[in-house]
């Protein structure tokens, strides 16, 4: 009898402290059936895919009202694959790889700690129309996914840094800036202390105009426990930063919505260099009704391998409600001295 009412006050509190603040459950849940073949892979794949067009996730999100204009939040989402209900979006990612942070916000901005979005992230989802789809988004294939060898994957560092401060700005019509640092966490005997990511973020939106863009200084690898980005020069595997920057844009005409993107990738110990542009645009049928959507990428890259790669991506997007749509991707992708691949995916994604 004692443990149940202390299993009663227990379940009482917890309701009270969630009644005090605001805390949601949130996640949605992406999964399509397609024939896939990127450029490099050695033949066609059938899939039943989690993930197309958005990365399923789950998890808890909350704010508690601090008083004098100060709050406190915090988030922790967890990436999981719908096709199988194994978490992550691959074997050893973290479990809350998209969000396991705290901060506090106020008149002055917001100072965050945690695991979150790398400065590359939320800029690259702004500027191209297939937002952060990592099966079919040109742009984000280019920029952040190991397809057509990992030389031609711009951004090495993934989309999430763990261990990372964030401090971001209050919105100045339409401004805001995110100054990243991550931890790298190196102590001295392993003869790599000092080493950390860095970066800044920023996007302006205002009416019909959206421009986003980041820096970044690469020298600790994610979403694993951070390690340090090492290249093998003359036979010697060495510590190597890499630095990446982009500068893109949005602007909604009504009848159609366009989108343009530039960046470069530099690797200091290796030479390597890449260059990545983008162009894209999302047209609305009907009212509400649906999109088109139409993207292109086209990355160059030059140093110990010189190449090109370029993909293609046209779907159509249909909402049967504001929390559920479903969709039809058509997608080619090619790379110098490579098999290309012609993929085609058809899936539903639902928000809860």
């Amino acid at each position: 009898m004692k443990s149940l009412v202390v299993a009663a006050v227990a379940l009482s509190t917890a309701f009270c402290a969630c009644a005090q603040g605001s805390v949601s459950v949130q996640g949605l849940i992406d999964e399509y059936a397609g024939s896939m073949r990127y450029a490099g892979d050695l033949g066609r794949t059938k899939v039943l895919g989690s993930g197309g067009m958005t990365t399923s996730f789950f998890g808890f999100a909350g704010t508690e009202d601090l008083g004098g204009g100060l709050k406190a939040y915090f988030a922790l989402n967890s990436f999981f694959r719908a096709d199988t209900g194994k978490s992550g979006r691959f074997d050893g990612d973290p479990y809350f790889a998209r969000d396991a942070n705290v901060g506090i916000a106020g008149a002055y901005g917001s100072l965050q700690l945690g695991r979150a979005a790398a400065p590359n992230f939320i800029p690259t989802v702004l500027v191209n129309p297939f937002g952060n789809s990592f099966a079919f988004s040109p742009l984000v294939l280019h920029a952040n996914v190991n397809t057509a060898r990992w030389l031609y994957r711009t951004s090495p560092s993934d989309t999430g840094w763990s261990n990372q401060l964030i401090y971001s700005t209050p919105s100045f019509g339409g401004l805001r800036v995110n100054l990243h640092y991550q931890f790298g966490e190196q102590s001295s005997d392993t003869g790599y202390k000092g080493k950390n990511n860095t970066g800044i973020s920023a996007t302006y939106v205002s009416g019909p105009l959206t421009v986003a863009g980041f820096y970044e200084r690469d020298q600790i690898s994610n979403p694993v426990n951070p390690g340090v980005i090492t290249a093998t020069v003359d036979g010697a595997v060495v510590p190597t930063t890499r630095k990446d920057w982009m500068l893109g844009g949005a602007y909604d005409f009504g009848l159609l919505k366009a989108y343009a993107s530039y960046g470069r990738s530099k690797a200091e110990a290796t030479g390597y260099r890449g260059t990545t542009s983008s162009l894209g645009a999302s047209v609305p049928v009907g009212s509400t009704a649906g999109q088109v959507l139409a993207a292109v990428a086209r990355t160059k890259i030059a140093g110990s391998y010189d190449g090109t790669r370029t993909t293609l991506s046209l779907a159509y997007d249909h909402y049967l409600s504001k929390r559920t749509d479903v969709y039809a991707v058509l997608m080619r992708d090619r790379a110098t001295a490579m098999a290309g691949g012609n993929s085609l995916g058809v899936g539903i994604r639902h928000r809860f």
